[in-house]
């Protein structure tokens, strides 16, 4: 724009024209006594925006007046009348107290049927949670708009009532959901009243524990925590009442199983046994005539799953036990029944409990030998169920093992071996009447039960680091060989620090029974100091942790926790080792625990350090 020119025509200067004051008003209406300063008088528009931000004295007034009626109990007409401007205001807001669904409408197109299932979803669930008594306290209404296709999504297509379902709104969608969880998890008796009065009212007496344990997994877990007060739980004949296949007694299998070939095994994975533990896992037992496998570890909580890989919820818990301030070291079912349980920590006293009665014992000492065993968590219970080997904690001129009787744990014997570090290892015989213990240093005793004393002492080749070694298989089935001085057992392996296992060959160590015309007789030792093993298996390179070998000695397991994947398998005679398995893309992660089926070698069981348990079956 031009700038305009302040001159007038005739190039005077004009002056700008006089404002007119806006708080100053010299009017004569004012009047003479009035200040020129005081502000306006306010309209109609600015006083109801007042009222409306700030209130005013009469609804001030009118609300303390309410207020005070209904305190002192106000009678029915102010409340009539109170009830009639809630009212009144209510009208007058309008389309404000509406929700959003009811404002607004997607249009999904000229079909109307995920509309029409959208709406009959949310009558049905309104109605279903009014009807229990269980209303939502909070509702999101996108919920009500959402559809999902139940037959695009496989994963979904399991929550069709019938095969030509396939779109739902979101309530429906949760319903359903939350059906498919209820039929895999049934509600659990202490969370439906209903159920419970129908049952007679029983409620199970629990104390307090801050570190109870819980679990959700199947319809017949059963979580006990106990304390050194109350050490009962139930027995094991209530927990499997509802499970029909764990009453009946397997079949015998075969002594001689299936065989299996050298170099390449044909093996599956089976479902995971459980959610994953609190804790590593530690020990693993199979029951040897029920289904049922056993873990513990440090989070002081002995679990018992069923086995049951096929079922549509699988391997389901069963119970669970909870001791307080116990984290478990071993935990071991006793054959050859699998009746008790023994399990025990780095403490003073280990528990035994008794799955036919749901009796828990508490075993503190062992008379006359406190000294030598302020520790009892680690023990082994031998094959045959009577006796129970408690390793020492005394190193003082070598290491201890305390043998007692399983039944009334009452101290029998002990087993001493020289050398420094005390014991690494032992492990009982095939029949139970003796053990072959061995010292870190690498010296091997076998000592018998029954004559009470070290009937053979040898030396494990490099004996470097001893710490594990385990027994296994059976030469033949003559009484002769049981009554044998080395007991029944066909193999021996040793792991030691290096990776490095051994397997020896017990057959070699005696002399073949000479038979006569009227009798036959006991096989003689001729055990050299330092016998040579049959083959050294150099896969492992971490400590050697666990040594297994399967019921039938088939296989033989060994693994590392010190790496992951650390895991082999060597096929027994022959002593090869399978190339096939594990792979790179196996699971195993830090193996702390590994266990086979009691019943053959079909299965067996590893666990890890970051507590999942994973089963895998043996084909051929």
């Amino acid at each position: 724009m031009a700038r305009q020119n302040s001159k007038g025509r005739g190039g005077e200067l004009q002056k700008p024209p006089q404002r007119r004051p806006l708080i100053r008003d010299e009017s004569p209406e004012l009047g003479d006594g009035i200040e020129s300063g005081e502000p306006l008088e306010k309209d109609e528009t600015e006083l109801a925006l007042e009222k409306a931000v700030f209130g005013d004295d009469e609804g001030f007034k009118e609300g303390l007046r309410l207020h005070m009626h209904e305190q002192n109990g106000m009678s029915s007409s102010a409340d009539s009348v109170h009830e009639a401007k809630q009212e009144v205001d209510e009208e007058e807001e309008g389309l404000e107290g509406l929700d959003d669904a009811d404002l607004f409408f997607v249009d999904s197109g000229s079909s109307t049927k995920p509309h029409d299932l959208a709406m009959s979803g949310i009558h049905t669930t309104k109605n279903e949670a009014i009807h229990q008594g269980d209303a939502p306290a909070w509702e999101d209404s996108d919920d009500e708009r959402i559809t999902v296709s139940l037959a695009s999504n496989p994963r979904l297509r399991k929550l069709r009532h019938a095969e030509t379902d396939d779109v739902v709104n979101g309530m429906e969608y949760m319903r359903r959901l939350r059906e498919q969880f209820e039929r895999l998890y049934p509600v659990p008796e202490w969370a439906n009243p209903s159920a419970s009065k129908v049952n007679g009212g029983k409620k199970k007496r629990r104390r307090p524990s801050g570190t109870g344990s819980t679990s959700d997994e199947a319809e017949f877990a059963d979580d006990t925590s106990i304390d050194s007060e109350s050490l009962s739980a139930q027995p094991l004949a209530r927990l499997l009442q509802n499970v029909n296949s764990l009453n009946h007694q397997p079949a015998a299998q075969s002594s001689t199983g299936k065989k299996l070939r050298p170099e390449v095994i044909d093996i599956q994975r089976l479902k995971d046994v459980g959610a994953t533990q609190p804790s590593a896992i530690t020990s693993l037992s199979f029951h040897p005539v029920h289904p049922l496998l056993l873990s513990s570890g440090p989070a002081s909580t002995i679990y018992l799953h069923h086995l049951s890989p096929a079922a549509p919820s699988p391997n389901p818990l069963i119970t669970s036990l909870h001791i307080r301030s116990s984290p478990l070291t071993t935990a071991a079912l006793q054959p050859p029944t699998g009746s008790k349980i023994f399990f025990s920590s780095r403490r003073r006293y280990f528990h035994i409990w008794d799955l036919a009665t749901g009796k828990i014992s508490k075993i503190s000492r062992i008379y006359g030998h406190e000294d030598e065993q302020r520790s009892m968590e680690r023990f082994k219970l031998s094959k045959c169920g009577r006796w129970m080997g408690l390793v020492g904690s005394a190193r003082k001129g070598g290491g201890v093992v305390n043998v007692l009787e399983a039944s009334t744990c009452q101290w029998v014997a002990q087993v001493r071996v020289e050398g420094k570090g005390g014991v690494a290892d032992f492990d009982w015989w095939g029949n139970g009447e003796g053990m072959t213990v061995f010292g870190k240093a690498g010296e091997a005793v076998e000592w018998s039960l029954r004559e009470q004393k070290v009937v053979a002492r040898w030396i494990d080749e490099g004996a470097v680091g001893i710490t594990v070694v385990t027994l296994g298989g059976t030469r033949n089935n003559n009484n002769k060989t049981n009554n044998a001085p080395l007991g029944p057992d066909r193999w021996i392996a040793v792991g030691s620090q290096s990776g490095i296992v051994n397997i020896y060959d017990r057959t070699t160590w005696l002399t073949p029974p000479t038979k006569t015309k009227t009798s036959t007789s006991i096989p003689t030792l001729t055990l050299p100091t330092r016998p040579k093993p049959l083959k050294s298996f150099d896969q492992l390179t971490t400590p050697i942790s666990h040594l297994h070998f399967s019921p039938n000695a088939h296989l033989l397991l060994m693994a590392s926790r010190w790496k992951r994947d650390a895991l082999r398998l060597v096929h027994l005679p022959s002593c090869t080792v399978y190339r096939n398995w594990p792979t790179s893309s196996t699971p195993l992660g830090r193996i702390s625990a590994v266990a086979f089926s009691a019943r053959g070698d079909d299965m067996f069981a590893v666990g890890n350090e970051q507590g999942r348990l994973r089963l895998w079956e043996v084909r051929g």
